[in-house]
């Protein structure tokens, strides 16, 4: 079979102009619990893409860890690639992939940091061991799998049992302007819905050819 051939019909649900919240972080919400619900694998995963001071992207997976009238949130070390693209270009798109569903959710905007508390308050939640990882990990840098370990143990020996946050290493908030909700459908004639917002702070929702 050749790669090309390799295809599925989406049939599975529609989506209407009707149906629309009239915030998208509503829509949002319920697209989200819906994924939870169907137990989908990996419902918080999305992809985050940015770029750098000379535009050339880059995209990897990132884990959703929050989302009020602020925006989206996520964690990650400041110095690794995607902190420094952030620091020159401070423009970066979400997507969120569920198949089962044979959905997808778009969000773009600028990202910036949370506040120290914030990022306080998530990191002292976190399991020891991701803990300790925070401050033997230099993101993005290159290391042997053997030097990682041996960082691991020096920092799990030196920091015990409640080590404290790096400063390099926090919370990212993007906060959406462009939202778009796509439903997949039948002849490829998918349904998708954006939201996008303007000069008055309003969220105004069109639909875009497939």
């Amino acid at each position: 079979m050749s790669i090309a051939d390799i295809r599925n019909e989406y049939e599975r649900f529609s989506l209407d102009e009707s149906e629309m919240a009239e915030h998208p972080r509503e829509q949002f919400h319920q697209w989200l619990k819906q994924a939870i619900e169907w137990d989908v694998a990996e419902p918080t995963a999305m992809t985050l893409a940015t770029a750098d001071e000379h535009g050339r992207p880059s995209a990897r997976i990132v884990l959703l860890k929050g989302y009020d009238e602020q925006g989206v949130t996520f964690y990650t070390n400041y110095h690794s690639r995607k902190g420094l693209d952030i620091d020159h270009n401070p423009w970066a798109s979400l997507l969120f992939f569920w198949p089962t569903l044979q959905r997808q959710i778009r969000l773009e905007g600028p990202v910036n940091r949370i506040s120290t508390a914030e990022s306080e308050h998530y990191f002292n939640s976190r399991p020891l061991a991701s803990r300790i990882g925070a401050w033997a990990s230099p993101q993005s840098e290159p290391i042997t799998r053997q030097e990682l370990e041996q960082r691991f143990e020096h920092y799990a020996a030196t920091l015990g049992e409640h080590p404290t946050r790096p400063e390099h290493w926090g919370g990212l908030r993007l906060t959406p302007q462009h939202v778009e909700f796509w439903q997949g459908r039948a002849n490829r004639l998918h349904d998708r819905l954006v939201y996008e917002l303007n000069d008055q702070e309003q969220w105004i929702m069109d639909r875009l050819a497939p």
